[in-house]
Order: C-alpha cells, then structure tokens, then sequence
C-alpha cells in the first residue's frame, strides 16, 4: 500500500510503452546511483533492439561548478540519450552552465547521443518525444521541490505535473 515517495523515482504513467520517472538525483553519486539502478528496468525497442535509457538534467548555478562535468560524465557514460536542460539557473547563463554539463558528456559520447535544450518543459517533451516502447524517460533534479529559480525569482514549478503533460500532449499525437 505504501505509494512511494514524492520526486523519489516517482512513477508518471498516462498509458505509456515506455517507463517515465522523476527523480531528485542532482548530485554526480546520487545521478550514477539512479542511471544504474534503472539500467536493468530497460526494455526492447518492438523492432528486438535494445531501448533507451533517457536521462534528462541540469545543474544548478551558484553552486558547485566542479560537478557539472562530472555529471555530464556520468550521464554520457551510463545513459542512452542525455537531453541537458536547466535546473535553478539563478543568476548564473544557463547556456553556460549547460556547455559544463556537455563537455563531460562528450567525453563519452558523440553528438548523436546527446542535446541541450535549454528549457526545462521543452526538454521533458523532447524526451518523451523521442521515446519509444521499452525506453526509459527519467528527469533527474527536481524531485519534490516546488520551484525554479531563474534570477532572483522562484517561480511554480513541478517536474511531476511537466512529465505528465507532456506525456499527455504525446498521447494525443501518439492515440495512447
């Protein structure tokens, strides 16, 4: 009966082939811990290839900047597909914090296997876009939390509800 915990490898389902997540990871140990443990939840694309591990994050600014590299290495070398995006930017470009994510991504992949997509709702939409029966779709680093700071402003935000709607703007598209 228990149902989990929110923003902890939370579970968005709209009818989906495909696994959709929202989890809290926001640090390179707590990212490789979460990409590992979903690694043996991937499936098989309907064509008998191996799906996708879709890995969805972003740093913080005015934080530590010595683990945007780290995390981009990690996502680079344990995800499928990485879609790098924002997460509380601040004060700080998010462009810029994003091209410190990309550079470790690039250490283990090639421009195929990962973009940037600045905006946080249109990254989540890219990647369950992309997605297809078999895939996993996780955002990772907002878990719980209620707002997006860009500036000095936080502003209404849940992973939750963009995962769901986009979801749900797919299946329209999709005939779920």
């Amino acid at each position: 009966t228990f149902q989990g915990v929110l923003g902890r490898m939370q579970r968005m389902d709209r009818g989906q082939p495909f696994l959709a997540l929202v989890d809290f990871a926001h640090s390179p140990a707590s990212l490789e811990r979460a990409l590992i443990t979903l690694r043996p939840l991937v499936g098989v694309h309907l064509d008998g290839t191996p799906a996708r591990l879709i890995s969805i994050f972003g740093s913080a600014g005015l934080r530590d900047r010595a683990k945007r590299r780290w995390m981009g290495q990690v996502s680079g070398r344990l995800a499928d597909y990485t879609v790098i995006t924002a997460e509380d930017p601040r004060t700080e470009d998010v462009n810029e914090i994003n091209r410190e994510i990309e550079a470790g991504v690039r250490e283990f992949v090639g421009a195929d296997r990962y973009t940037v997509v600045a905006d946080r709702t249109e990254a989540i939409q890219f990647a369950v876009d992309m997605a297809q029966p078999g895939d996993i779709v996780a955002a990772f680093g907002k878990g719980h939390e209620r707002s997006m700071c860009y500036g000095e402003v936080e502003f209404p935000w849940s992973d939750q509800q963009t995962m769901l709607d986009a979801l749900d703007s797919r299946a329209v598209r999709a005939g779920w």
